[in-house]
């Protein structure tokens, strides 16, 4: 099987297009900027969705669904969140198609015009606070917990498969408070929860932080946010969870009586990741080869190939393959039997390389006699790392390599961030290394938005996040010279 995949060193972009395709994750749709996400990839999604959704659940929230429509009116509402969403919004003007009267098809029935125009729902705060002023009356209401799992369009002219498309799959958390105080609590638990399902099950170590007010979320306070580092040495916004204050609640009048019978405005939260994390997915892992795909996330964990010749073979070989595949899946191992017959075993096991599988068992009659099986891990794929098992020790070598490989996925990636993050204590210094190196670069900035357009400007580098851990380091703006409390992180960005 020929994979044709670009080398990354080479065409990075092109790499990547290829392998989301030839890996069978996603295609391009008729509907430009739009995609179909295939079977093999959706399975991934529903792998993140599942562990988000546990972990939403185990927090307190509740999901529920609200319309795809929004009244244009409602975005007017919220002057910061119009301002930053107008220039994507897809609007619904008509309701009703008719016979062209030449009869060459369908057009538009100029009869037919909406008296307000409809959003096509790029992100959901309007509309839901709208919805909560009639849930909300009193402290006792309070607070809502709610989750919804949606697609969302955001007219992109630029798409990427995953990465940037006019609509995507997401969750978008949306929750009500009666004080300050445990609005902003939520927002940093959910941006916590981010970093845990990043790290702990895609492998992706990730920088906890604040946007600036340039890059914070529209009709925010604040935005949290995690940032990752992908391969080619550019940044990915991985999940934002963002504070919104009482503006929302102003805007749409969501008052609530507290303890002492007075009015307030309720305190507000959103937070959501999206099918951008399949991008990153790819993106921090996988190599020349195809996919490489964390094992906790992997739709398959193992995949089983019988190596056989004629039917008499493949009856006994199946039947001991079948047994092995009970044994793994009853300790919960998701396991794949490829015992397809119309291709050769050597395009299985470049098939199953290219989707990313993690551990690869391989079956013959010489394996069958001497009781042992050809284990092959898609984080080591050379002959060199191949492993000659035991039958009896299958289930518990399998069970040791996948856990090794979800924690030496992990450290590759974070030794390769560790290795791309620089420091810059002069202007020059910070456009050199933009220049000369990937990566991120933590250098001092003024905290004027002045500042950070001209930086963006000049070198198309943003400020990715002012860092929550570690300890600050009082400086110097690298531009200004004014003083500065912390560097910040800076990179060229998805």
């Amino acid at each position: 099987m020929s994979k044709g995949l670009p080398k990354r060193s080479e065409d990075y972009s092109a790499w990547y297009n290829e392998l989301v395709k030839k890996a069978d994750l996603a295609e391009n749709s008729p509907v430009r900027g739009c995609m179909v996400i295939k079977p093999y990839g959706y399975a991934i999604w529903e792998k993140m969705q599942a562990e988000l959704d546990r972990m939403f659940k185990e927090t307190g929230h509740v999901n529920a669904y609200f319309p795809l429509f929004i009244p244009k009116s409602y975005l007017s509402k919220e002057a910061a969140h119009v301002e930053g969403f107008a220039k994507e919004c897809a609007v619904v003007t008509h309701y009703r198609l008719k016979n062209s009267e030449d009869g060459s098809g369908v057009i538009v029935d100029p009869d037919a015009k909406l008296e307000e125009e409809l959003i096509v729902r790029p992100t959901s705060e309007t509309v839901i606070w709208s919805t909560y002023k009639n849930w909300i009356q009193s402290y006792r209401d309070l607070p809502i917990l709610v989750n919804q799992w949606a697609n969302v369009v955001r007219w992109e002219m630029r798409t990427r498969l995953f990465l940037r498309t006019a609509e995507f799959l997401w969750q978008e958390g949306h929750t009500a408070h009666a004080t300050r105080e445990e609005a902003m609590q939520e927002a940093v638990q959910m941006m916590n929860v981010y970093a845990t399902f990043a790290e702990e099950f895609m492998a992706l170590p990730v920088v906890k932080g604040v946007k600036s007010a340039n890059e914070r979320f529209a009709g925010a306070e604040e935005t949290f946010c995690i940032e990752a580092l992908m391969q080619d040495g550019k940044a990915l916004q991985a999940g934002t969870s963002h504070f919104l204050g009482q503006n929302f609640a102003k805007a749409f009048d969501v008052q609530f009586a507290n303890q002492q019978g007075q009015l307030e405005y309720v305190w507000g939260t959103s937070w959501g990741v999206s099918t951008r994390l399949m991008g990153a997915l790819i993106m921090a892992h996988s190599d020349d080869l195809g996919l490489v795909l964390p094992p906790r996330l992997a739709p398959h964990q193992v995949v089983i190939v019988p190596i056989f010749k004629g039917d008499t073979q493949k009856a006994e070989l199946l039947d001991h393959c079948h047994r092995l595949k009970k044994q793994l899946t009853a300790q919960g191992i998701r396991v794949k039997l490829d015992d397809r017959d119309t291709q050769t075993p050597g395009f299985k096991f470049a098939d199953w390389e290219l989707k990313g599988v993690p551990v690869r068992l391989a079956i013959g009659l010489r394996d069958l006699e001497n009781q042992t099986v050809e284990l092959a891990r898609r984080d080591k794929p050379s002959k060199e790392d191949k492993l000659s098992v035991p039958l009896a020790d299958v289930l518990p070598t399998v069970t040791q390599i996948l856990e090794e490989m979800q924690q030496s996925i992990y450290q590759k990636a974070l030794d390769f961030r560790q290795a791309n993050t620089h420091t810059a204590n002069s202007y020059e210094e910070f456009k050199t290394l933009l220049q000369t190196k990937a990566g991120f670069i933590a250098a001092h900035w003024d905290g004027t938005p002045e500042t950070e357009e001209r930086i963006k400007a000049e070198t198309k580098a943003t400020i990715r996040c002012i860092p929550l851990e570690g300890q600050p380091e009082p400086g110097n703006c690298i531009v200004t010279g004014k003083p500065s409390a912390q560097r910040v992180l800076f990179a060229i960005a998805y």
